[in-house]
């Protein structure tokens, strides 16, 4: 397990007009920077293991806390969190460390952003890289009435945006449970299921498979959610049909080299499209869960670098 006191100290960068939270390492390797984007419900922190790999292999590594997170920014205004105002933190962190691109990183809703800053900004993205979540096709319908249509309104998308705050105070009254039953290894995120899985899953007693972390590892999460709440985290989710409205008028073509990675157990489906929306697109599957680079973070190091080495190499 990852001692915390090993993580970078944080600092405080004014982007976008806010102020992100950022941990950074490798400032020596000044010139090649990679910025790794956490997803939902999780923290810088969830790249421990990425952090020095990189740091080692040359790069100058970024991890902010994205707006809604720790000690980062929490808006008030709902659309405060749509994939521009995401998309927008990510470009000002780069004007703020003097780089006009870089490679990018993002796991679950990171790898959303990710996809979206690219599209909305694709002379700041070199390269790509996303674990869990493929691109996602933007369709003939906004993302929540499609999925309202395929799951019913107890999916947790959909009831995030129908019953605003409901899951938010559960979440907040549960927020050990919740995320020490979320972390579990080898388990799906949230399958879509009958009943509100997000409340069921806060209100378990007993989880269910092996922890992904250790209790010390457990409180950094923990304790930033104390500070943080999970309001400002879950309306990135409110915004999924504002994003979807955002995207109408972007080439939907990612042009740039991009390596995949799925965990083989994880309840995210795979992109039977993903070649045809990023064309120049490698994909790994690693035996795993939902929360990859913690769970096998040898395995996606090692898949990382080996992919980053050969793109530098070609």
């Amino acid at each position: 397990m990852f001692n915390p006191a090993d993580f970078p100290k944080p600092t405080l960068v004014s982007v976008n007009g806010v102020e992100l939270e950022v941990f950074e390492a490798g400032r020596q390797n000044e010139g090649n920077p990679i910025v790794l984007c956490h997803g939902w419900p999780e923290h810088a922190f969830s790249w421990r293991y990425q952090v020095p790999a990189l740091v080692e292999a040359g790069y100058h590594v970024i991890v902010p806390n994205q707006r809604g997170y720790g000690n980062s920014a929490r808006p008030s205004g709902v659309t405060d969190y749509d994939i521009e105002h995401l998309s927008g933190d990510l470009t000002g962190l780069l004007d703020h460390y003097g780089y006009d691109d870089a490679t990018f990183i993002g796991h679950d809703w990171g790898a959303m952003v990710v996809w979206g800053l690219t599209l909305l900004h694709p002379n700041r993205v070199n390269k790509v890289i996303n674990l869990s979540l493929p691109y996602q096709e933007r369709g003939e319908k906004p993302w929540i009435a499609f999925m309202e249509e395929m799951f019913g309104g107890d999916f947790y998308f959909v009831h995030f945006n129908r019953q605003p705050g409901v899951a938010d105070a559960v979440l907040e009254e549960n927020r050990f449970q919740f995320l020490r039953n979320i972390y579990r290894k080898n388990q799906p995120p949230l399958e879509p299921q009958p009943g509100m899985a997000m409340i069921n899953l806060a209100r378990a007693e007993t989880p269910l498979g092996e922890p992904v972390m250790s209790d010390s590892e457990l409180a950094i999460f923990v304790s930033a959610f104390e500070a943080s709440g999970f309001t400002g985290s879950i309306n990135w989710y409110r915004n999924l049909d504002r994003n979807w409205h955002l995207l109408a008028d972007v080439n939907p073509i990612i042009q740039q080299r991009a390596l995949m990675i799925y965990g083989h157990r994880d309840a995210v489906a795979k992109s039977e499209k993903l070649a045809d929306f990023v064309p120049n697109v490698e994909v790994v599957n690693v035996d795993c869960g939902h929360w990859i680079q913690q769970e096998k973070p040898d395995e996606t190091n090692h898949a990382i670098l080996k992919w980053l080495e050969q793109q530098c190499a070609s």
